[in-house]
């Protein structure tokens, strides 16, 4: 009572909030909330209270020719909730109103409209149905009674009911009807197998609760999704008699025709059936499509997906992906592009041939469903046996003529990116026009940034010598260099550096770049630009250039001399400095250059620091093999060096490329210096001796009978080598392994221990690098 002695007057404050279209309707759905509070004597609040509202505003008469600035202007105006400053706002929701197609899933369109990207057709009328009768929710229980009739009944009270649910204004009432729900159910549980009408239109009213994710659960309660599970495979199988039934008949009205070709009736007969299928096809299509729709919406939930993979969800859609219908395709690609971010899903579309369906697919006219195709393909292709099978299939050249579309080439590219990254791939891109496009495309757009899956996709193509090839015709190289060196682009040198490691016409091009790369790599830029550069110059084994002249012109000794200090730069710059000494050491004036400066006690400090690393102790023993086959290095390697003993140590060693670079430089130290020859010999003489004792011991315990003959006549020419020379027990001295003679300036073993020894007798070139393919490196993924 004292409350209302003060209470002096009301106050109430409309704020506006959020704008959205309506799901189902051409309308605005404005959002506010209504603050009502009672004031005292003193101007505070006694009372208050909050209350949350919403209005719609229906433009029906919104069509394709209305002019949207004009009634955006007009529903400001008249709607007092909506103020000045959303005009545009509600210009940009009356345009998406114009464009929207009508379909059931739009109700789900304010909760995520770039969820599912589908836009079908509607699902109704129905043929054979009458719904232009209004529906009042007042007689539900009127509608309900018609359910427990016969079939015709059934499908009118049903009709009735989702002209009702059609409504989401309706729902929540229709919800707390238990009665209405459970007759529903049962009836879909025991008839729909006898009408497809039915079927249609009841799983259509419970779609329509799927549709928000809070009546998921009076969905789930019924058990309709397991029941659509049914509806759907048991349709697919209906399916497969009814295709049966008209080849069956086509056969046969070809068998008959040709021997009474003037028979009408046998043609009418003939189109009768192939009407009768595609009318039942028309409906049960209608059926699949509304129940694969409820069963996404169902598919939010991760524990139902999981329930619907193990009833074969991936397989069924697979199956639907033979029909023609592109509204129900657009429905299946959305499906199964949600269910493939699941491995346990993309194993099972593996398992179905689902690239396969997917191909016939690319290209088509129906934009949304080649986008969708696109994306569920992109999913896919990071599995590389599927990667395996679009190839198989002819999706290359199909992707590649997709670069030239504007809505579609990002896509594209990311797939032929993934493609591009098996080396077996590579080369069939030459076959295609996929190299032609991508350099027309950084011809075009030489001023703009390059997109991530651009120049990612050009770095896997320029690893391949024939693609390397294509990228150089013209001033294709030029372009490129020049490009490259004007804004720094680490990735398009990156390309530039594959270029460069191919033998062939495309390496002497590089001549003209030698010194603009050289200056790079002496202007303090960034690490990465210079490891590019670096690289490539590393690359360039041209014979006629002279090395001698571009290290002294640019002063590059001391900064290859000062990065070989373990810890100087990181581990890759540092393994391209061993390359680029490898290269230049090529030329003998070069490698006496380096010897003077001090490099070789580096390399040999950074081997020790590099041990554990294949490719550093690969690379560090070519420069070795460089020097020594040098007259003016030879000596300071051998004499003045630790090198040799090093060398020794990794003769043996498990990588077979570091063996057989350490044989090659072995076999030079052994001519040259006499003292290391004979520690080289006996080296492998132990090694060989102990392989062999190894051996014998580990057949002598696997034999079975310990005594093959009798002791008198033991015959111990069995512990000698195949040759009748080589004895066993090692009582030979490793002198006898000297008797050396050349070939052509190589070194070889007299008789069949040549074969034992495995010496290899030719030059070898440079080793190939691990660059692109270290096991410590992912592939390039830049784009999101």
């Amino acid at each position: 009572m004292k409350m209302q002695d003060d209470a002096r007057y009301l106050k109430r404050k409309v704020t506006a909030g959020s704008l959205d279209v309506h799901p189902t309707e051409k309308a605005l759905v404005v959002n506010y909330e209504v603050e009502a509070s009672i004031l005292g004597e003193g101007g505070g609040p006694v009372l208050g209270e909050r209350k949350e509202g919403q209005k719609i505003i229906r433009v029906k008469s919104l069509s394709p020719t209305t002019d949207l600035t004009a009634l955006a202007k007009k529903v400001v105006e008249e709607c007092k909730l909506i103020p000045a400053s959303r005009l545009s706002q509600v210009e940009q929701l009356l345009y998406y109103l114009q464009n929207r197609k009508s379909s059931p899933v739009e109700g789900k369109a304010v909760e995520n409209r770039e969820k599912q990207s589908v836009k079908p057709r509607d699902l109704t009328p129905f043929e054979g149905m009458e719904l232009n009768e209004e529906a009042k929710i007042t007689q539900v229980d009127e509608y309900v009674e018609l359910l427990y009739e016969g079939i015709p009944e059934k499908i009118r009270g049903s009709a009735l009911i989702l002209q009702l649910a059609r409504n989401p204004d309706n729902l929540e009432e229709l919800l707390h009807n238990e009665a209405a729900l459970g007759a529903l159910a049962r009836v879909l549980r025991e008839d729909w197998k006898q009408s497809i009408e039915l079927a249609t239109i009841i799983i259509y009213i419970f779609f329509c609760f799927s549709s928000f994710s809070q009546f998921h659960g009076v969905v789930s309660h019924y058990k309709i999704g397991t029941l659509c599970m049914s509806v759907v495979e048991h349709e697919l199988k209906r399916h497969e008699i009814w295709r049966e039934d008209l080849r069956k008949k086509n056969k046969a009205y070809i068998l008959f025709s040709a021997s009474a070709p003037e028979n009408g009736s046998l043609r009418r007969d003939q189109d009768k059936a192939v009407r009768k299928y595609q009318g039942l096809l028309a409906k049960q299509e209608q059926l699949l499509r509304v129940s694969l729709y409820l069963l996404l919406n169902l598919a939010e939930d991760t524990r139902t997906e999981l329930k619907m993979r193990n009833k074969n969800i991936v397989g069924l859609l697979v199956k639907v992906l033979e029909r023609d219908d592109e509204e129900l395709l657009v429905l299946v690609v959305s499906f199964l592009k949600k269910l493939s971010i699941f491995l346990e899903n993309k194993n099972d579309m593996a398992e179905v041939d689902t690239v396969e369906r997917l191909a016939r697919l690319i290209p088509c006219e129906h934009e949304d469903l080649l986008n969708l195709t696109l994306r569920l393909l992109l999913n896919l292709s990071f599995d590389s046996g599927l990667r395996a099978k679009m190839v198989e299939v002819g999706l290359l050249p199909k992707l590649t003529a997709l670069l030239g579309d504007e809505n579609n080439r990002q896509v594209a590219m990311r797939i032929l990116y993934h493609i591009s990254m098996g080396d077996r791939f590579k080369g069939m891109f030459v076959y295609t026009d996929c190299v032609p496009q991508l350099m027309q495309m950084l011809y075009e757009h030489c001023e703009e940034e390059i997109e991530a899956e651009h120049i990612s996709l050009c770095i896997n193509l320029a690893a391949n010598k024939r693609n390397a090839q294509l990228m150089c015709e013209g001033n294709g190289l030029k372009m490129l260099m020049k490009r490259a060196l004007k804004k720094k682009d680490s990735l398009l040198m990156k390309m530039i550096r594959n270029i460069s490691q191919h033998n062939g016409p495309t390496k002497p091009l590089f001549i003209d770049y030698v010194g603009d790369l050289a200056a790079e790599i002496r202007a303090q830029e960034k690490e990465e630009w210079v490891l590019e550069c670096l690289g490539t110059l590393a690359n360039l084994t041209i014979p006629d250039l002279d090395w001698e002249l571009v290290l002294k012109e640019y002063n590059l000794v001391p900064y290859l001399k000062d990065r070989l200090k373990p810890g100087s730069a990181e581990d890759d710059l540092i393994l391209e400095v061993v390359i680029m000494i490898g290269t230049v050491s090529t030329d003998d004036a070069c490698a006496a250059m380096l010897a003077k400066s001090g490099i070789i006690p580096a390399l040999i400090e950074l081997l020790h620091a590099q041990q554990e690393d294949d490719e550093f102790v690969c690379q560090i023993v070519y420069v070795f093999y460089q020097m020594v086959f040098h007259q003016a290095t030879r000596d300071v390697i051998i004499k003045d060096t630790q090198a040799p003993a090093y060398l020794i140590d990794l003769m043996h060693d498990r990588n077979t490329e570091i063996r057989k670079v350490c044989d090659n430089t072995l076999d030079i130290i052994a001519e040259y210096d006499e003292e290391w020859g004979r520690k080289i010999q006996l080296q492998k003489f132990r090694f060989h001796n102990n392989q062999w004792l190894e051996m014998v011991e580990s057949r002598q315990a696997d034999e079975t009978e310990p005594y093959l003959y009798d002791n008198d006549n033991d015959r111990t020419d069995l512990f000698y080598s195949a040759d009748g020379i080589t004895p066993g027990d090692g009582s030979v001295s490793p002198d006898f392994f000297s008797d050396l003679h050349h070939q052509n300036g190589d070194f070889h073993l007299a008789g069949d221990v040549n074969d034992v020894f495995d010496q290899t007798s030719s030059s070898p070139g440079r080793p190939a690098t691990a660059y692109g393919f270290r096991p410590d490196e992912q592939p390039f993924y830049q784009y999101s």
